[in-house]
């Protein structure tokens, strides 16, 4: 109970001074997370981080599918497949291609 109430208590401490802040300087907030998302190092880091994940899912997915095998159901095979497909050549949110 004690953890709720130490949660609800920041949780309105964050609303009051969030408010407080107003549209000035969410708009700041908002043009510094752009220039961030934008600096080629971030946008390389991000596309090195979705690379090596699309390796490790790829890797996983061969070692389950040895291991599945046939007695996968042909629903959830075709769900993989046409996920896989979804996202090859593809942007994400943060406008990095899927390469």
């Amino acid at each position: 109970m004690r953890y709720r109430l130490t949660f609800v208590a920041g949780l309105a401490l964050g609303y009051v001074l969030g408010t407080r802040a107003g549209r000035e300087r969410y708009e700041q907030l908002k043009k510094s997370a752009r220039q961030v998302s934008q600096n080629p190092a971030v946008r390389n880091a991000a596309e090195a981080a979705a690379q090596s994940s699309r390796e490790v899912a790829g890797k996983a997915f061969a070692s389950v599918s040895d291991k599945v095998g046939d007695r996968m159901p042909e629903s959830v095979a075709q769900r993989v497949r046409s996920l896989r497909e979804r996202g090859t050549n593809a942007e994400d949110d943060w406008g990095t291609t899927n390469t």
